[in-house]
């Protein structure tokens, strides 16, 4: 279900699972391990997660499997959703979802858990669980209000109201909207444009990001950041960065 594919410093991860590139709990546990393996891999600099085909990124979790009603795979599901999110916005490398379709329920769970989103001009994006009895399980609840505010994601939750890519880049739930069949060509741009820069640098400046995200008080997380800033004088692309600026070359990252 899932696919991977990495060209130099770029892996392209791929949803695979006609027609809708659903999610399993086996898929989620495999995206989950990919993700371990992608942060391991220190060449690999930026990941672009897309879906197969020309009309869906993803539409999340297969509804058949919640037809029984049955709890504990309810837990799993759940978990397994949590696991695999939380893995990719965590990632050491810089995450672009290429959505080329519609990214629905979980697949726009997925989509949130990047750290950026383009989207192809057709792209549909909604969090419809409540419309079925259920609620967005994948982080959608909490990361949605951050990129969007309450209202407009109250409005998708609450509402079931789906929003077209216009609406997404204007509301900040997309950062750039393309023509059809764009967005795997452009996220790749993208990637290449982070991978020229040090990857330690951009790995440490990404989690302070994400502390603002989690609430850390302001004093705490600038103390935080200048001991980031000293840290980068360990290693040795530090030095390689600055070197390079002053030679007027390209800097050959090392990753330390």
């Amino acid at each position: 279900m899932i696919e991977c594919k990495i060209d130099g410093h770029a892996a392209v991860v791929t949803l695979n699972n006609p027609s809708a590139n659903t999610f399993t709990a086996e898929g989620l546990l495999e995206l989950t391990a990919l993700v371990g393996e992608l942060n391991r891999d220190l060449n690999v600099y930026a990941v672009v997660v897309t879906g197969r085909g020309e009309k869906f990124f993803s539409a999340g979790a297969d509804l058949k499997s919640f037809a029984g009603g049955d709890k504990a795979h309810a837990r799993l599901m759940a978990q397994r959703f949590g696991e695999a999110f939380e893995a990719l916005q965590e990632a050491r490398p810089v995450v672009i979802a290429a959505i080329n379709g519609f990214a629905m329920g979980g697949g726009l769970e997925c989509a949130l858990a990047c750290d950026l989103r383009i989207a192809e001009e057709h792209a549909q994006m909604a969090l419809p669980e409540p419309s079925v009895g259920l609620l967005p399980g994948g982080g959608g609840t909490q990361t949605l209000p951050w990129l969007v505010g309450e209202g407009w994601a109250k409005r998708m939750i609450l509402t079931n109201e789906r929003v077209g890519a216009e609406t997404a880049l204007r509301i900040g739930l997309v950062e750039q909207v393309v023509p059809r069949g764009d967005a795997l060509r452009t996220a790749l741009d993208v990637a290449a444009r982070a991978s020229t820069l040090s990857p330690r640098a951009v790995s440490f400046s990404k989690g302070l990001i994400h502390q603002a995200r989690r609430g850390v008080p302001r004093g705490a997380a600038l103390a935080v950041e200048r001991e980031r800033f000293v840290d980068l004088f360990d290693g040795a692309d530090q030095r390689e960065g600055v070197s390079a600026f002053f030679e007027k070359r390209k800097p050959v990252w090392k990753n330390a």
